[in-house]
């Protein structure tokens, strides 16, 4: 086998384009081969500030949709959680993590906002790969919903694409079951947008996953608040953020 010289680089030339979804096409500046360490601190404020004005401009696109929607899908959870109902969140990857922040900030927000019982299908590894491996990642959602879904529970499903085959299936199961159905996708929401049984779809209409991400954590943490105001849990100025 050939070896590079001493003097070579491995990596491909800099004139290369880089591949979409590499960290070289996310950070072209980083990997330009330059030495201006000024330069390259200044291309780093301004995809800062590039990536801040898109999450700002994202976030108030999807107020002004859906700001009264998201007040009268908080009053229906409020008046679940009020009739002794749970909530129960779901996703995959990304998705999974934010669901189970989610739950987290539903079931201990601190300070002098109410706890509400809530609860991650997402994660208990034994139940997902018992699951997984004896029937199918299709179910994974779906047969926890069966197993711990009544008509008083709220089922909060989150996807980036709204394609998600598990939550398709968790989504008629919940329906199915009188639950609240909530639904937070992104893109223009994919299958998600097609179903009957979401009875509230709230969409980051975006093409990055990470812009769809952070307004999606804007989503659940309004819904959060407004649901501890129509509880009276406290003076919406005085919720902790």
């Amino acid at each position: 086998m050939a070896r590079l010289p001493s003097n070579a680089s491995a990596s491909a030339p800099a004139s290369d384009p880089a591949p979409d979804g590499s960290i070289e096409s996310l950070y072209p500046f980083l990997y330009a081969g330059t030495t201006d360490v000024s330069a390259v601190l200044e291309q780093v404020r301004q995809s800062t500030v590039a990536k801040a004005a898109e999450i700002l401009a994202l976030r108030r696109r999807v107020c002004d949709a859906d700001g009264a929607r998201l007040m009268a899908c908080a009053r229906q959870m409020a008046g679940r959680f009020a009739s002794g109902g749970r909530l129960l969140a779901f996703g995959n990857g990304g998705s999974a993590t934010d669901a189970q922040q989610l739950a987290t900030l539903f079931l201990y927000p601190g300070g002098i906002a109410r706890p509400l019982p809530a609860l991650s299908l997402a994660s208990d590894a034994a139940v997902l790969t018992a699951l997984s491996n004896d029937i199918g990642v299709d179910v994974v959602f779906a047969r926890q919903i069966a197993a711990f879904g009544t008509k008083a529970d709220i089922a909060v499903g989150l996807s980036t694409s709204g394609n998600s085959d598990n939550l398709l299936r968790a989504f008629d199961e919940a329906s199915r079951r009188g639950m609240l159905t909530i639904g937070i996708a992104g893109y223009t929401g994919g299958k998600m947008a097609e179903l009957d049984s979401i009875d509230h779809l709230f969409i980051a209409p975006s093409t990055s996953v990470h812009r769809i991400q952070e307004a999606q954590t804007t989503v659940y943490n309004v819904l959060w608040e407004l649901c501890q105001t129509a509880l009276g849990a406290s003076d919406p100025d005085q919720v902790p953020r």
